[in-house]
């Protein structure tokens, strides 16, 4: 097949979206397809033809992600044509010309539903879940409001963080509890506080941020996670970070936290888990694939986070890691994802 590999774009998630697909695209042309990978937000270069992306080596910054998140401001300097498009020059043509893309973006743009839908008008089949879901999906206060009373969700409120609401904020809180985006992935301005000084950092952050936030009670217990493929509960990862919480560093940096799976948990925990998230799963209508993300207190309770539509897929990311466990070698996964994406979108989904 002829397939495109969309990575990068311009999302606090970049830097991994570059080495996910990296690593989606060696693993596919392995494996003996035609692929081009290219950069959602950069595009083609000036006078370069999209075909010949399909023969071209990885470029070496697709290939290394840095310890922290890219400065987006800096990035789009760099575009030459200073469009305000999100979408760079030839892609959609590219994408246009392909059997199916293959969709390695994370956070915004990726995950949201705004590619979805554009390549839903373009006529072209892509990987993962459809435009309505994933924006679902991408919502923390919407996907725990739709999903609340199908797992157990840990207290939560979200809010809008102003100048003017800070102090208010601050006296009305109960601590402790986390601090997120409602809209980003990573862990990326995810923030655990323990005392007033901590929260008021964090929502500071978060109207930095664009102040859009879920202030959620701190839930103390395991981080176990579980990836979904084809409708089936994989088995579950625990995430055991050497210091402080699972963060952007902590996941992306070798060594930074132990990845046990199975995850070594009683079995009944396993099935409440796979459970529930097959539960999320199909009550925002997701398909193909996702990871659920949860805390199991010492009783045995998972309380659920939040579900991600395009998980890390590097080889030693979280999905590939639980799909080994049961005999998926990663270029299989690969083509596994792609071969069900086509089927849904064969029915319309």
């Amino acid at each position: 097949m002829k397939i495109v590999v969309l990575a990068g774009g311009l999302s606090p998630e970049r830097n991994v979206s570059l080495s996910s697909g990296s690593k989606v695209c060696q693993a596919l042309r392995d494996r003996g397809h035609r692929v081009a990978l290219i950069d959602l937000f950069f595009g083609l270069e000036e006078g370069q033809d999209g075909e010949s992306l399909y023969d071209a080596p990885i470029p070496e910054r697709f290939r290394n992600v840095a310890p922290q998140a890219p400065d987006l401001a800096q990035v789009r300097a760099q575009r030459k044509d200073q469009s305000p498009a999100a979408i760079g020059p030839g892609v959609l043509e590219l994408c246009a010309g392909a059997d199916a893309v293959f969709l390695a973006l994370h956070g915004a743009c990726g995950e949201d539903g705004r590619i979805q839908a554009t390549l839903d008008l373009l006529g072209v089949p892509y990987t993962g879940s459809g435009s309505l879901s994933s924006a679902i999906a991408m919502d923390k206060d919407l996907t725990k409001r739709l999903v609340k009373d199908v797992v157990t969700t840990a207290d939560w409120k979200a809010v809008t963080v102003t100048e003017e609401n800070l102090e208010t904020l601050l006296r009305e809180t109960a601590l402790p509890v986390v601090v997120k985006p409602v809209d980003s992935g990573s862990s990326i301005g995810v923030f655990i506080a323990h005392t007033e000084e901590e929260l008021r950092g964090a929502l500071e952050a978060s109207r930095a941020l664009g102040g859009r936030t879920v202030i959620e009670r701190y839930i103390r217990g395991r981080e176990i996670q579980v990836a979904i493929l084809d409708n089936v509960a994989l088995p579950s990862i625990e995430i055991i970070p050497k210091v402080g919480f699972y963060d952007y560093e902590n996941k992306y940096q070798p060594g930074a936290a132990e990845e046990v799976c199975p995850a070594p948990i009683p079995a009944e925990w396993e099935a409440r888990l796979g459970r529930d998230a097959l539960a999320v799963f199909r009550t925002i209508g997701l398909s193909v694939y996702a990871r659920a993300d949860f805390i199991v207190t010492e009783d045995g309770t998972p309380y659920f986070l939040e579900i991600n539509t395009l998980p890390g897929m590097t080889p030693t990311s979280l999905v590939p890691q639980e799909a080994a466990v049961v005999g998926i070698d990663y270029a299989t996964l690969c083509e596994t994802i792609i071969q069900k994406s086509l089927e849904i979108r064969k029915e319309g989904h």
